[in-house]
């Protein structure tokens, strides 16, 4: 079984990759990007019996900082 997680900053959170990102962007003529957010994705093989409960554990005391960041669990 396979799992992806989504972690992003919360809204809010300030970003400083992701202003430096736009910054690069705006430097290189990409002019119309007004904002840019950068997150990571994890992705996870898991033994058969694993479960999405699982996942969000793992999460929760590992892979995401929950108090500024947010996660998405997706399972294959």
């Amino acid at each position: 079984m396979k799992a992806r997680v989504h972690v992003m900053l919360k809204n809010g959170v300030l970003d400083p990759q992701g202003e430096a990102v736009r910054h690069a962007l705006g430097a290189m003529g990409f002019d119309g990007v007004q904002g840019v957010r950068q997150g990571k994705v994890i992705e996870l093989d898991l033994a058969e019996g694993s479960s999405e409960a699982d996942v969000t554990m793992m999460c929760e005391k590992l892979l995401a900082n929950t108090v500024i960041e947010s996660y998405t669990v997706e399972i294959a």
